[in-house]
């Protein structure tokens, strides 16, 4: 299962051997000035859109890849039955990063915290 680390000026996306082995990825680190929302998604599943380019999707139970659509790039990495954390970034490789993991609201608290006048959407 991904992890998040927060510090008081970036975030580091740790991914599990796994996940960099069928979502094609490696560990993704960015700054936290680059953040411009952060929402809560109630199912991880649906919360990846688009065509997976490269990745691996496992119909109603998983994904991890790359999800491509109209010129946007996301990392994701989600479950079924698990809320997500849906990461917008700007000026990056990725310009969304959706992860889930049981503690996505406390997460998108902790990031709500370092992008001014954004509240997590639950």
């Amino acid at each position: 299962m991904a992890e998040l680390d927060i510090t008081a000026t970036t975030a580091q996306v740790r991914l599990t051997t796994a996940e960099k082995i069928f979502g094609l990825l490696r560990d993704l680190s960015f700054p936290l000035s680059t953040v411009t929302s952060v929402t809560v998604e109630d199912d991880g599943l649906r919360a990846a859109r688009g065509l997976r380019a490269p990745g691996l999707a496992l119909p109603g139970r998983r994904k991890i890849g790359t999800w491509r659509g109209r010129g946007r790039r996301t990392l994701v990495s989600v479950r079924a039955g698990e809320p997500a954390i849906r990461i917008a970034l700007t000026g990056q490789r990725f310009d969304e990063v959706v992860l889930s993991h049981p503690a996505a609201g406390t997460w998108a608290d902790r990031l709500a915290e370092h992008v001014e006048g954004d509240r997590p959407a639950q």
